[in-house]
């Protein structure tokens, strides 16, 4: 008899129990005695039983939502992404009845994450993707998420103490450690490095930021020890008009720096200054293939970009919890997304979406 055409009564018939108990082993209810789980268990392996999980889900007939709690963002950021990964992958997986719902805090507004996450724990979903924000609040969430069996996933930033069901992300001091390297390609005769950070309270907005800054610095210390690494902040949430201060009082008193590095994907917010400002011998270097940073490379004021491939990022997530809640699959812990450089001559081939 082929694994497709046993039926529940042969697995009874072959381990002694009713139609009722053997159902109630497949779909993982209580009631059934160990003496009788063992039978049918063992029924189960000598008819090389396998079901088909897909099938089962469907006749299962259940909703399920999955929270996707992330930084509130502006149009064509790097989150935007992130959403239409998510947002792609809860259309693929509709005939399950799969949702997924956005919520959102913003940075440094730590109540605002305790919000989301109250709201999320209120509304009981059937797993959650996060973006970590402090550990202690972060933590905080997650044991309430253990405490009630719901399955997670860490995006972008990586906490493995809190036990996530998954990471998709870098590794975000490799990436910074690569990201040295391929700038010193071409600034290796340089004396300094001007590093654009954005930050509030002394703080940047993300942990895979401070490693990505962490692993660039060893890069350039074991290599280039004597170059110069400045830094100039553009505090979040200022407006343009101070950014462009900002950088003319930098470039105009240091005339000698022709490269830049930045671990976010505000990139482009010096690129298009030094555009306006027609200094066509500076370039940055910066994170993201978004629209705004993508122009600035075609137009030869950003250097390079290295993509993250964010789009997949929400998109895996969503799918590491559908098959690991729905279609009851082991899921792979930690995934590194690839480190890829971007220049203009290869940016219109990178796609984004694809998988």
């Amino acid at each position: 008899m082929t694994a497709e055409k046993i039926r529940i009564k042969d697995i009874a018939k072959l381990s002694g129990v009713s139609v009722g108990t053997v159902d109630r082993v497949l779909h993982d209810r209580p009631n059934v005695s160990k003496s009788a789980r063992e039978k049918v268990e063992k029924a189960l392996k000598e008819m090389d039983y396998r079901p088909n999980m897909y099938a089962s889900a469907l006749a299962y007939n259940k909703t399920y939502t999955f929270h996707c709690i992330i930084p509130k963002h502006e149009s064509e950021a790097y989150w935007e992404e992130i959403e239409e990964g998510a947002m792609s992958a809860c259309e693929r997986r509709r005939d399950f009845r799969v949702n997924v719902k956005m919520m959102y805090y913003k940075r440094f507004s730590y109540n605002t994450f305790v919000k989301a996450t109250e709201d999320s724990l209120s509304e009981k979903p059937d797993g959650v993707i996060i973006v970590p924000s402090k550990l202690d609040l972060t933590r905080k969430f997650t044991d309430a998420l253990h405490e009630s069996n719901i399955p997670f996933i860490f995006l972008d930033s990586y906490m493995p103490d809190l036990k996530p069901l998954a990471f998709y992300g870098q590794d975000s001091f490799c990436s910074g450690y690569f990201a040295g390297r391929m700038l010193m390609l071409i600034a290796s005769k340089e004396k300094e490095i001007m590093l654009m950070k954005q930050m509030k309270n002394g703080n940047v907005a993300s942990k895979q930021q401070e490693n990505r800054e962490t692993g660039f610095k060893h890069y350039m210390r074991d290599h280039f020890p004597n170059v110069k690494i400045t830094e100039v902040n553009l505090p979040l949430d200022e407006d343009k008009d101070k950014y462009e201060k900002i950088l003319e009082s930098f470039f105009t008193t240091h005339p000698h720096v022709h490269h830049c590095i930045t671990f976010n994907s505000k990139a482009h917010i010096v690129g298009e200054f030094l555009l306006r400002s027609n200094r066509r011998n500076i370039q940055i270097m910066g994170y993201d293939m978004v629209n705004k940073n993508a122009e600035c490379l075609r137009q030869g004021s950003i250097s390079f970009l290295i993509a993250q491939h964010a789009y997949m990022q929400g998109y895996s997530c969503v799918e590491s919890l559908f098959e690991a809640i729905v279609l009851k699959k082991e899921v792979t812990p930690v995934n590194y997304m690839p480190i890829e450089i971007l220049t203009k001559e290869n940016i219109d081939f990178y796609r984004r979406t694809q998988l």
